[in-house]
């Protein structure tokens, strides 16, 4: 289902000079968003009861590091500077977040 984003972030893996293109960091991008949709996950149950390693998925949040910029997010009295932007949209996706939980 994944394959060609596989191969991406494969080849990429192989050589970094590919995060500086277009394709590789949409991918990248793509992934993380699969991620936090939970329609992907870098490890998934197995039948036995085991865990399977999604490797290039691991991959992938690794290389999304060098080619995310750094942001200042303000919210309220609070400050925070960070790659990955603050999640929100809780109550539409079904996830239960306590206080202080970001």
């Amino acid at each position: 289902m994944f394959q060609q984003q596989q191969s991406i972030i494969e080849n990429a893996w192989q050589n970094r000079a590919l995060l500086n293109t277009s394709e590789v960091q949409d991918c990248v991008h793509n992934i993380i968003e699969l991620l936090d949709k939970g329609k992907l996950r870098v490890a998934t149950p197995q039948d036995d009861g085991s865990w399977k390693v999604n490797d290039w998925v691991k991959k992938a949040v690794i290389m999304y590091f060098p080619i995310a910029k750094m942001e200042t997010i303000k919210v309220g009295p609070f400050e925070f500077h960070d790659k990955i932007p603050l999640k929100k949209n809780y109550a539409d996706l079904g996830v239960r977040v306590v206080p202080h939980g970001i």
